[in-house]
Formats: C-alpha cells, structure tokens, sequence
C-alpha cells in the first residue's frame, strides 16, 4: 500500500483531482463523507450532538441540520471545541479502518482531507496540494456555489493561507487554468504516487483524528 494525502483550499477543485485519480485506480478515502456517514440519522455521533448543541440541530427527517449546526459553532469557540470532541474520535477510527482495508494491497490510497495543512496526519508518505489564487477561490465560489462575495473570503480566512498549504507540499496541482490543463498534471501525479515505496503489509495506519471540514461548508 502506498498512502497519501490531498488537500486544497475551498474553491480549488480539490474533488475534481480526487475523481481523477479514481478514475487511474487510486482509492479515495473522502474525509467529508465519512463526516456524513458518521453523523447519520440514528448515529451515537448525531445523538451526541443532539445533547449538546439541542434539537434545534436535527433536521425533520431525522439529518443533521448543518446549517443550523453551523450557526452555533462559528460563533462560539467553546462550542467549536465540544463539537470537535464529538466527531474527531468517530471520524480518525472510520478513516483509519477505511487505509487499513488495503494495507495487504499494493493499491494507492490518497485521502482527500480539506483541512490536512490545519491538521496534520501521520503516516502519510507525501502531501498533494491543489492550488489556486485566492482571487480565483472567490470568483468560483461566487459564480459556481452562490456564495456571496464577503461569505466566500470568510471562509477561506478561515481556512490555512495559500502559503501555508504550498509550504510542506510534496506534489503541486495548479488548477488555476482550463480544467483540460489538469489532466497533464494528473498524470505525471499518477506516476509520482507509484514510484513511491510499499508499505509493509505490517504497517499500521493511524495519526491525528480531523474534522474534515467546517459544518456548512465543502471542499
């Protein structure tokens, strides 16, 4: 197995990279839905919720509102904080059983963590940064997702700076261009991940338990 992870600002095109390197044979173990399996109707992760932050936060079918969840952890540091101790430990375990399926393999596995560069993870054999100019971030946001302008540069200042994801990176995707650029990219990425060293079919995966993403918000 060879194991790594993606990550990207909001906006940058971050899934795109992540179906491409599906589509060449990568297996994806996608951060933000393990969120949401997680956090389904019935879930000790959703109960937990529903104690602490209220029903308030539970949707009428049953889902977690995260709008609403959303509202009362941005402005609240505390709340922040519990919300982080109610999903971290669920999410870590999930996340570590999903690489742990293929350590045996030779496959490569890449997770696709949004907050990576804010949370590191141990255990990973290289970084994948796809970036974009911020200005680039808030034109897509706006024009594609509906934001408003002043919503979408929040959540990228909240969000790890451009400089500070491109620091430890190991591979590069610029996706500030024609999305026909990538695929160059991709595949001279394609060839780096499998030049890299197999892990030991002994080797155990873990590190540090991340929320993938803000409540509300998507990669």
């Amino acid at each position: 197995m060879i194991v790594v992870g993606l990550t990207g600002g909001i906006g940058s095109g971050k899934s795109t990279v992540s179906v491409a390197l599906s589509a060449r044979g990568a297996v994806i173990v996608d951060a933000d839905q393990v969120v949401r399996d997680v956090q389904q109707p019935g879930s000790p992760v959703l109960t937990k919720l529903a104690e602490r932050f209220g029903t308030e936060v539970i949707a009428v079918d049953g889902s977690l509102d995260r709008a609403a969840l959303a509202s009362i952890v941005f402005a609240d540091a505390d709340a922040l904080e519990d919300l982080n101790g109610i999903v971290h430990p669920a999410v870590g375990t999930e996340m570590n059983r999903q690489v742990m399926e293929h350590v045996a393999t030779e496959n490569v596995v890449v997770l696709d963590i949004p907050l990576l560069t804010e949370n590191p993870r141990e255990g990973l054999q290289g970084k994948i940064v796809v970036d974009v100019p911020v200005e680039t971030q808030v034109e897509r946001l706006v024009r594609y997702r509906g934001f408003e302008e002043a919503d979408a540069r929040a959540r990228i200042a909240r969000q790890a700076t451009r400089e500070l994801r491109l620091e430890n990176a190991d591979f590069v995707i610029d996706n500030s261009g024609n999305p026909d650029a990538l695929d160059g990219q991709i595949d001279r990425l394609w060839e780096w991940l499998q030049s890299l060293p197999q892990l030991p079919a002994d080797y155990q995966f873990g590190g540090r338990k991340d929320l993938a993403e803000e409540p509300g918000d998507g990669a």
